[in-house]
């Protein structure tokens, strides 16, 4: 009788273990997918962007070096200087020192009502994704930037808005909004995650769009449409009357129209530069290749608490 004893247990044990083995294929199989996805982007952007060879080199080269870029003093066209204003050795180790382990919980920025540890400000190592902490405090930033003179004004939601909104509708979140009035500003910015991608949604009062921005060039209609309905009630609440969406236009950018993701661990630094290029009102003119760069000095931004 030993063997009908045993034999339950053991087949249980096979069924776990082959459907951690399946569970383990069908991971395999997506990052093969989403690598192909990526590999496909990248051929589509190589054929549709051509960008002119002296202003690729001249950002990629020094970059990658870390090298501050050297902009020679008679073009004036080139402002890659402020642009992409150069690491100095002193904050290139003040940012490795942080980036080293250490008390995770230990308190490195504070500012916007927000706290930033150690364990937050890792997320911008290597290829880790963004947590909410990071993108919040860097698009207050944003909104400290848009009160200088020379700047479009600027709001920009809490990461959490976007999905308050849309699952529980805007009784949920009419409150955000007691201490400030969005149709005073000119741009309006709305983190989105999608479970584990960032994009953006931009509304911009002066030119009436909605725009939704995505790093892996995805299309989203309906969060513009719940945008512009949240735009519908919140004026209904706060201002007593109908908001006039004649002339709006809901937009998605196209992959080829912005810059894309080649890996699948950007998207929330893509996210914050398209919002850093917007509040400027510049064109969104960096690539993959700068990434590695923003993330130090996003790290070097948020602990002195302003934007280079």
């Amino acid at each position: 009788g030993m063997l009908t004893q045993h034999s339950p247990s053991y087949i249980s044990k096979t069924s776990v273990y082959d459907s951690r083995a399946r569970e383990r294929l069908r991971h395999i199989e997506e990052q093969k997918a989403l690598a192909l996805q990526f590999q496909n982007q990248r051929l589509r952007l190589q054929k549709e962007i051509s960008v002119p060879e002296s202003i690729n080199l001249h950002l990629r080269v020094p970059l990658e070096k870390e090298i501050p870029v050297i902009v020679p003093e008679d073009n004036k066209t080139v402002d890659s200087e402020d642009e992409f204003p150069g690491i100095t050795e002193e904050m290139e180790k003040e940012i490795k020192n942080v980036l080293r382990s250490g008390n995770q919980d230990e308190v490195l920025s504070e500012a916007f009502r927000l706290t930033i540890t150690r364990k937050d400000i890792q997320t911008l190592k290597h290829l880790n994704w963004l947590n909410d902490e990071i993108i919040n405090f860097y698009m207050n930033m944003l909104m400290e930037r848009s009160k200088q003179k020379g700047f479009p004004t600027v709001h920009a939601f809490n990461t959490f808005f976007f999905t308050k909104l849309k699952t529980a509708g805007y009784p949920a979140v009419k409150r955000w909004t007691k201490k400030v009035d969005i149709f005073s500003v000119d741009i309006l910015l709305v983190p989105i995650h999608l479970g584990v991608h960032w994009c953006l949604a931009v509304t911009d009062f002066r030119k009436k769009t909605i725009t939704y921005y995505d790093s892996m060039g995805g299309s989203n209609s309906e969060a513009c449409k719940i945008l512009l309905q949240y735009l519908k009630q919140e004026s209904l609440d706060k201002k007593r009357k109908e908001f006039d969406a004649n002339g709006w236009m809901l937009l998605c950018k196209r992959s080829q129209e912005i810059p894309q993701q080649m890996n699948g661990s950007d998207c929330g630094m893509f996210a914050c530069k398209y919002a850093d290029c917007i509040t400027k009102d510049k064109p969104i003119n960096f690539t993959q290749q700068l990434m590695p760069y923003f993330r130090k000095r996003m790290v070097w931004e948020i602990l002195h608490r302003k934007l280079l």
